[in-house]
């Protein structure tokens, strides 16, 4: 395993970030993931994580409601893991009662309430990492960043993140935080993968600035780029949010994908191995989000660690993308 730093910050991670969204109860009922791997099921997959050294680890209140949390706390006993060696990531924003007032969203009610909520589940002190899952346009950003300060004030998240929105909303929070001596946001989950790039035109650019960590969600599309064009899962067969997500720009993505399965066939390669290693070559990538629900996935992503890629090559897998139009600004 390879580990760089997080952004800015002096925490070790490793170069694969294991993505906890696989995990939870199974079924529409228990929330957007019908395909979600109970416990038993994850522990085989958590378990190549740890043997190959992945320490850092992303999962979400609202991932199956919570018992994605739940899940990745039991994992993180069971496998008797050293608190100081891993790196928890949970976050918030989503909503977890629907239809109720104060169900979801950033007030600094919903987030004093949801860190405690979310460390019951997960069975830990604190968490390395609180992130806001999108943003609230209904909530102050002063009122944000300052709740979120003192959540890091009360020892509950040792550092803030962010994910997917536009650059301008992130720098104006960062300023905010700046500008009243508050916790600054440390690291960006934002949409990027071989069949989304239109984070490099301000978001990539701005992070590279201001030293933020950049831990891309999905950077496999939700399978399409690990299978060929038309490969029909048992995830994909349920699986709405990624329909949802990708499905309008099925005639700009089919072209990328059908590329990645020609190049990793001329290398003996996975088509997932080629799209991470893809985007591990970037010098601006900390760590993608890896989601997977087998354990052969695991290894793939390790291996693209260890894949290096000419120039050629790179220009080669871009060549195809065109612009897309701005997605998950949710």
């Amino acid at each position: 395993m390879k580990y760089t730093k997080l952004g800015n910050t002096g925490v070790d991670v490793s170069r694969i970030c294991l993505g906890m969204m696989s995990f939870g109860k199974p079924g529409s009922e228990h929330g957007l993931f019908p395909w979600a791997r109970d416990f038993d099921d994850a522990k085989p997959i958590f378990a190549k994580a740890v043997e190959l050294g992945i320490n850092y680890f992303d999962t979400a209140n609202v991932y199956q409601l919570g018992t994605s949390e739940e899940i990745t706390g039991r994992l993180i006993r069971e496998f008797k893991l050293d608190r100081d060696d891993i790196v928890v990531n949970t976050k918030v924003r989503m909503e977890m009662r629907q239809g109720q007032p104060n169900g979801g969203g950033l007030s600094r009610k919903a987030i004093l309430s949801e860190i405690d909520k979310s460390l019951t589940r997960l069975g830990l002190d604190y968490v390395d990492m609180y992130t806001i899952h999108r943003l609230d346009p209904a909530t102050p950003p002063e009122e944000i960043m300052e709740a979120l300060h003192d959540v890091v004030k009360s020892g509950k998240a040792r550092y803030i993140g962010a994910s997917t929105m536009y650059a301008w909303q992130f720098e104006r929070l960062q300023s905010i935080a700046e500008k009243n001596g508050w916790t600054k946001f440390a690291a960006m989950q934002n949409h990027y993968n071989l069949i989304y790039r239109e984070e490099e035109r301000e978001m990539i650019p701005l992070c590279q600035d201001r030293g933020v960590a950049l831990t891309p969600w999905s950077p496999l599309a939700g399978g399409r780029l690990a299978h060929p064009w038309g490969t029909v899962t048992p995830r994909v067969e349920i699986d709405e949010v990624s329909k949802w997500v990708w499905d309008g720009t099925n005639d700009l993505d089919k072209v990328v994908v059908d590329n990645v399965e020609r190049l990793a066939k001329e290398r003996g390669i996975s088509m997932a191995q080629l799209s991470l290693a893809w985007m591990l070559s970037k010098p601006f990538i900390t760590a993608p989000i890896v989601g997977t629900t087998a354990v052969e996935h695991v290894a793939d992503a390790v291996a693209a660690l260890e894949l290096e890629l000419s120039q050629e090559e790179i220009q080669e897998l871009e060549r195809p993308y065109v612009t897309h139009p701005v997605l998950g600004m949710m």
